[in-house]
């Protein structure tokens, strides 16, 4: 009962014990998290079964299972179901990160393009969770900015799926690529500073910035790279 507790930026007041709880059963479910998604994504290269899912019909089933898939979440995030079902999520988004996989695995360098876009998704994750240990300051202000840098990022995909822009789809992985580098450092302070407590909550912010960070860096190496 004399357990050290601090007060935080969020109106939370959690036990430096939980919120240290949180964080690592987050770090650990994060990364459990990547093995169905490389699974997914192997599964889709190998079998091609998502090669039709392109242009509109892609998008539809993007959005429904993913949008799906987080209702499911929320719904199971405090029950024994919770974690199961994140994990059939992080599947699921593993075979629709096999289209771009495979495209990329089509080009001369694509293994090495994948590799430096993974290295360089680990290198964002690293600053970001090295800086959300070290800033003091109470960045939760920063959620509503984010929130609209990220809508104007899905507006913009949406559009660009129809337009086929080369030099759209350029803005929109960088853009995507600052926004959820960002919302990596947010999400990881609001642990830390006891904003989140459900771990199932807090790893499936993480890994839909990880995975877009990483799909936004992808793109960025293919469209940039001179080999075909």
């Amino acid at each position: 009962m004399n357990e050290r507790v601090q007060p935080v930026g969020y109106g939370y007041a959690q036990p430096v014990a939980q919120r240290n709880k949180v964080l690592r059963n987050t770090y650990w479910l994060l990364t459990l998290s990547l093995l169905p998604t490389i699974l997914g994504a192997w599964l889709g290269v190998a079998t091609g079964i998502t090669a039709g899912l392109s242009g509109g019909l892609g998008l539809i089933v993007f959005l429904g299972g993913a949008f799906g898939f987080m209702y499911a979440i929320e719904k199971t995030k405090n029950s024994a179901a919770g974690v199961p079902v994140l994990l059939g999520f992080t599947f699921f988004m593993g075979l629709m990160l096999s289209r771009i996989i495979g495209m990329v695995l089509g080009m001369s360098n694509g293994t090495s393009l994948i590799m430096t876009a993974a290295g360089g998704t680990a290198g964002v994750f690293f600053v970001m969770a090295s800086l959300a240990t070290v800033i003091k300051r109470d960045l939760s202000g920063m959620g509503k900015f984010l929130f609209v840098g990220a809508l104007a990022i899905v507006i913009g995909a949406v559009i660009n799926v129809f337009v086929g822009s080369t030099v759209g789809m350029l803005v929109i992985s960088v853009m995507a690529i600052g926004v959820f580098s960002a919302f990596i450092l947010y999400d990881l302070k609001r642990i830390i500073d006891g904003g989140e407590t459900n771990y199932i909550s807090a790893t499936l912010a993480l890994y839909l910035s990880i995975f877009n960070v990483f799909q936004s860096l992808l793109a960025l190496l293919g469209l940039t790279s001179g080999n075909d």
